[in-house]
């Protein structure tokens, strides 16, 4: 009885097994790599982006990564974000034609990132590190290509470097994409990502204002019955006073 259910056991798990990877396509996790994420954004605005680095080693840890902007979508505004324990170098280059920032020409963007781990900041292994950047106005391509360079502790330097392949395969070492949709009409542009942002409305201002209004209805209806409780007991005090004063008169009239 017993291995008759064992067995019914390891086949149902093998079935699901099987079903999984027939509808998910896997079953293991994909080998990770450099990504930029997000991954989509509108043309003509600012983002904030982090390229996102694991690491695939079993026994030596990510110490450099190089990110090299696309040349044929430069951008006019490229800034860092400290990472704790990396130091950061930015290499820049002229372009012709300028690109346009808020009315001004630049003939001279960012060309290549490139982040160097200090003593004990080195992504480890089984565990990963995003390296965030501020960007824009994003170019008017329909993609970015982001090739990057990841160095590990032992030597090795993976190439991430692989154009993508629409309707194909991804490749064996694909470079990070950042999809970029025509900016709609009503869309923001002009505004850094990393500029003061205006703040953020309360969600539960609406509910700190119904909440402040019923308070003040129970404080009200509270107020309104210790009005009628005092009534009560004035006109009941009343009435007690009034028969005592008119037995009083009675028995005077009496005697």
């Amino acid at each position: 009885m017993f291995r008759h259910r064992r067995f019914a056991a390891t086949a149902a798990a093998l079935t699901l097994g099987a079903v999984a990877t027939a509808v998910f396509g896997f079953v293991a996790p994909a080998s990770a790599h450099v990504t930029v994420n997000p991954r989509e954004a509108d043309q003509g605005g600012y983002g904030r982006f982090a390229f996102r680095v694991p690491n695939e080693s079993d026994t030596a840890s990510t110490t450099k990564l190089e990110i090299f902007l696309p040349e044929n979508a430069p951008v006019g505004s490229v800034s860092t974000m400290p990472v704790p324990g990396w130091t950061v170098a930015v290499e820049k280059r002229q372009v012709d034609p300028p690109v346009q920032v808020h009315g001004s020409e630049i003939t001279e963007v960012v060309s290549k990132i490139t982040w160097t781990a200090g003593e004990g900041a080195a992504v480890a292994p089984g565990t990963f590190q995003e390296f965030p950047v501020s960007m824009g106005p994003l170019p008017e391509v329909d993609q970015m290509v982001f090739k990057a360079l990841q160095t590990y502790s032992d030597g090795a330097v993976v190439r991430w470097i692989d154009d993508p392949q629409p309707g194909g395969e991804e490749p064996a070492a694909p470079a990070p994409v950042l999809t970029l949709a025509a900016a709609s009409a009503d869309a923001p542009t002009g505004e850094p990502a990393d500029s003061p942002a205006a703040a953020p409305s309360n969600d539960n201002d609406g509910e700190d204002g119904n909440g402040l209004a019923v308070g003040l209805g129970v404080a009200g209806l509270l107020a309104g019955l210790g009005g009628l409780v005092l009534g009560g007991l004035a006109f009941a005090r009343t009435r007690r006073e009034g028969g005592a004063a008119a037995s009083d008169e009675a028995a005077t009239s009496t005697s």
